[in-house]
């Protein structure tokens, strides 16, 4: 199988097996569109990437299905609380509970009960927002970083902020702490304040943009995230990701928001931006997470096919203690898998995640772009469908117009 496109002045052939990517000229790309009825003889470089497994490469078997299930990461939420009131957010209504010192450390115990010969383990401090259990997490963090030599375990830390609550003491912390801050920040000041308002109704713009500079810029050479999400009001999210850019930002990522409000006018403007924003990057420093690609060391096969490990190697955690596969899942009881007192009480459940991989979706084993999001997310396949095994047709078509740009970029910035 093999995905033939040109963009911007490039003719790219992707082998979807091989994971080969070639530059060909106009003439080469039709011809392997055409392998069929061309004159093969006339094409004699195309018949040595045949030859050398580079083109047309087989389907790989699937690999057997694993009996295990480690868990190397936990997303704790800390506060089903928030002191924002953002119009897009996955929650409709907060319980107000805020994660316990007790409920977490039982989480972080599961979780080295767990985790079999991993080494390194993960947890993300989410919400609501989590800062406003600051001090709980950082006992965690404390309370984590004990057990480490006992257990041969490393932890890496992340928190996702919505920036109010950042002061010293934070930044501080997370620069010591955490291997990756994940900041929310939609973009430009009236793009971030239409829907991202405080509960009074103000917009927090001026409020949190200041905080992430300041802690950017003693962040060093640790990892960090602008994240922000873009919705039919932005469908032009390119200038807010140069807006970022702008402001000092070089680690960046805009999502849209699941499930999208866009209709077909805007999805086509989406996938516009899209290529507008690959070739404005192709002269700039900064990064974009969904076209950040590892084209010689990316995942194992595996990976490609089984993706993140929802409900199998990862697990949210509510401030009650329930587990759930992830934060998208949260609140809908037919998906609690357990909790820190019991453990896992569906392990039902955690197979039908493990069963839900690439080679199961009769839609993804015919698509191109297969190996690189291993059949995409569960979360939003149910919200779009009805059914973890069920496609969310849209976001395909965004992930794919995604990693034409991405492809091509990498092409770009290595002088191709």
């Amino acid at each position: 199988m093999t995905h033939c496109y040109s963009l911007h002045g490039k003719n790219i052939i992707l082998d979807v097996n091989s994971g080969s990517i070639h530059l060909v000229d106009p003439s080469v790309l039709y011809a392997v569109q055409n392998w069929n009825s061309v004159n093969k003889t006339q094409f004699p470089d195309v018949q040595a990437l045949i030859d050398q497994g580079k083109l047309f490469a087989p389907e790989i078997a699937p690999p057997p299905p694993t009996t295990t299930h480690y868990i190397k990461a936990m997303c704790l939420h800390m506060a089903h609380a928030c002191n924002l009131a953002c119009e897009y957010c996955f929650v409709r209504a907060w319980d107000k509970q805020l994660m316990s010192f007790e409920i977490g450390k039982a989480a972080i115990d599961f979780l080295l009960a767990n985790c079999g010969p991993r080494r390194n383990l993960d947890i993300d401090f989410f919400g609501g927002e989590p800062l406003l259990a600051w001090d709980v997490i950082k006992q965690l963090v404390t309370y984590a970083r004990s057990r480490e030599e006992e257990t041969g375990k490393h932890f890496r830390f992340t928190l996702t902020t919505n920036g109010v609550l950042i002061n010293d003491d934070v930044i501080d912390f997370c620069n010591r702490e955490m291997a990756n801050v994940v900041l929310s920040l939609d973009g430009r000041k009236d793009t971030h304040d239409r829907l991202r308002k405080t509960h009074d109704g103000r917009g927090c713009y001026d409020m949190v943009v200041p905080n992430f500079q300041r802690l950017v810029q003693v962040r060093d050479s640790k990892g960090y995230y602008i994240r922000g999400t873009f919705t039919h009001h932005n469908t032009d999210f390119s200038q807010d990701i140069l807006h970022m850019a702008e402001l000092g930002f070089r680690e960046l990522s805009l999502e849209p928001v699941v499930p999208h409000d866009f209709s077909a006018d805007d999805l086509q403007r989406v996938l516009h931006e899209y290529e507008a924003l690959a070739l404005n990057m192709a002269h700039s420093d900064y990064s974009f997470y969904h076209y950040t690609l590892n084209l010689q060391h990316g995942p194992c096969y595996y990976k490609r096919t089984a993706g993140c490990g929802v409900g199998t190697e990862y697990l949210a955690v509510t401030p009650a203690g329930e587990f759930y596969p992830c934060h998208q899942f949260v609140g809908n009881a037919d998906f609690v898998m357990g909790n820190v007192r019991e453990g896992i009480t569906r392990p039902d459940l955690r197979d039908e995640f493990a069963a839900c991989t690439l080679h199961a979706k009769a839609e993804c084993r015919t698509c191109w772009a297969k190996y690189f999001c291993a059949g995409g997310c569960p979360a939003n396949a149910y919200h779009a469908s009805g059914s973890i095994h069920g496609i969310y047709e849209d976001g395909c078509v965004l992930f794919r117009k995604r990693l034409e740009c991405a492809i091509w970029l990498a092409a770009s910035r290595a002088g191709a």
